[in-house]
């Protein structure tokens, strides 16, 4: 036994990296850092940091030596790093052989293929003539790198190719073809799994994208057909298990026209569409994060009320906003409101904060989230209520 607490190694220096500092204060859990650069957001909230490049294992030893465990703010560490930290000792949550389903679309495209986990018709495409025997129109997706509606295109004739694939000729990286799904909405399935094989699975939610980058996630999904909700949580659960993911998994799907569940993507780290659960959830997608990767009992998912809704803060395109001086409006308007900014200067489209409201009636979670994220970004004026 002892009572010297188990230090965490984070990667990446993101606003998850941030949220992840108030759950291991309150657990008296040290987290040390490696970031992209001095300043960013989560190195204001840990002080135990140092700024280096991901890329670089020299970087990435030196920070994790004399920590438990090692865990991501995002996946592009490269495999071949983290195989060599796991050689070396270096508990990897998660492990580079499950991570690597989350880093290249092509690689989890065929072991969910091989699981049966239903997923969208696809195809590693090498040249225009493939995608048109693929079949138009299409998405074109970077097998890895890509994030928030990077690295995707809908292409519709072959010349709509020639980007594409040079793009991913000067990256170094294959290209993915997928069906264009007919679906209803997007929907997220967000579990989280110890080494132990314990796991837990939050409600399914709905999100809400534009332009690719996640806008609005409601808790739990509206008029959700319960069956449908218990296979989407399943198929989280399965992925989980066989893929041997420790920590969060957040499994984002389609509610096709039909009726039917298709996996779109995964991510294995704390999710966008898993931060209404700061606020909603018995235990946040970030405690049970940190408890996972220590493997410690995990917390409960459970909802705290009927309704969570979760808007994200953006950026607008002439760099206005409000953000820490639109406080005084938000906080006094809605007392119940919960907001989380990120500690980044606002730029045009760029993630800057959200906001969470919970409440017994849906409609009103939604008019006093949205209001407050158009608040904050500057998208209402001074008279606004």
């Amino acid at each position: 036994m002892t009572s010297r607490p188990p230090t965490v190694a984070v990667i990446g220096g993101g606003q998850l990296a941030r949220m992840m500092a108030e759950p291991a204060a309150a657990l008296g859990i040290p987290l040390r850092l490696l970031a992209e650069a001095e300043g960013v957001s989560a190195t204001q909230v840990i002080p135990d940091h140092e700024v280096g490049d991901y890329r670089d294992l020299d970087a990435l030893t030196a920070v994790t030596r004399g920590c438990e465990v090692v865990t991501f703010d995002h996946e592009h560490v490269p495999t071949q790093h983290l195989e060599a930290l796991t050689a070396s000792g270096v508990a990897c949550r998660p492990g580079p052989g499950a991570l690597v389903h989350a880093q290249d679309k092509a690689v989890m495209r065929e072991r969910l293929g091989e699981l049966g986990v239903p997923c969208p018709r696809n195809a590693v495409v090498a040249s225009a003539a493939d995608v048109e025997a693929f079949g138009f129109p299409c998405v074109l997706k970077s097998t890895r790198g890509g994030y928030d509606g990077k690295g995707v295109w809908f292409v519709r004739r072959a010349a709509d190719c020639a980007e594409p694939f040079a793009t991913a000729e000067a990256a170094g990286v294959r290209l993915l073809a997928e069906e264009l799904v007919d679906f209803r909405r997007e929907l997220s399935a967000l579990v989280v799994r110890a080494p132990s094989g314990q796991a837990a699975a939050y409600p399914v939610v709905e999100s809400v994208q534009r332009d690719g980058i996640c806008h609005e996630v409601v808790a739990p999904a509206p008029d959700l057909d319960p069956a449908l909700a218990g296979e989407a949580q399943r198929l989280a659960l399965l992925v989980a298990g066989e893929l041997d993911v420790t920590g969060v998994l957040a499994v984002e799907l389609f509610e096709t026209t039909d009726g039917r569940i298709l996996v779109n993507e995964l991510a294995m780290r704390p999710h966008n569409t898993g931060h209404w659960t700061q606020d909603g959830a018995v235990t946040s997608q970030f405690e049970n994060h940190l408890r996972a990767v220590l493997d410690l009992p995990l917390g409960s998912p459970a909802a705290r009320a009927a309704w969570t809704v979760m808007v994200n803060i953006l950026g607008g395109p002439q760099e206005t906003g409000r953000l820490y001086d639109g406080y005084r409006h938000a906080m006094a308007r809605d007392p119940g409101l919960r907001v989380h900014l990120y500690g980044k200067d606002l730029r045009p489209g760029r993630k800057v904060g959200h906001v969470n409201a919970y409440g017994e009636d849906l409609a009103d979670c939604l008019v006093r989230a949205r209001h407050a994220a158009a608040w904050f970004a500057g998208e209402l004026g001074d008279e606004s209520e």
